[in-house]
């Protein structure tokens, strides 16, 4: 059975940091790209950044650049987001999902900005 566990949210200052970390199981890991989105209240899913297999590539929304760093262990098929330097729009529940599905399938973990 695939599943994917999100964890790390929380809430945090602006100008703060956190570290979300994405346990998956069930399926191989490691042969496939991945995913973190968001959806912050009353909006839509918003495609955060992916990872290849390898972790060798990463991309990144223009809203998070040069902040938030994608990671990746596959030896412990894990994911990773950094986010640093967060800012009140940043509050939303952020979901990992494999980039070939349409939709997050976990429960996500909110991450909450604010002073």
């Amino acid at each position: 059975q695939e599943q994917l566990v999100e964890s790390g949210g929380g809430l945090v200052q602006p100008g703060g940091s956190l570290r979300l970390s994405c346990a998956a199981s069930g399926f191989l890991f490691m042969t496939l790209t991945m995913r973190w989105v968001r959806q912050a209240p009353g909006k839509g899913v918003e495609w955060v950044a992916d990872i290849n297999s390898s972790g060798g590539s990463t991309r990144y929304a223009d809203s998070v650049k040069g902040r938030f760093t994608i990671s990746r262990d596959n030896a412990k098929n894990m994911l990773y987001l950094q986010m640093n330097s967060l800012k009140p729009e940043d509050t939303a529940v952020y979901y990992c999902l494999k980039a070939i599905d349409a939709r997050p399938r976990g429960q996500g973990t909110q991450v909450t900005v604010s002073s």
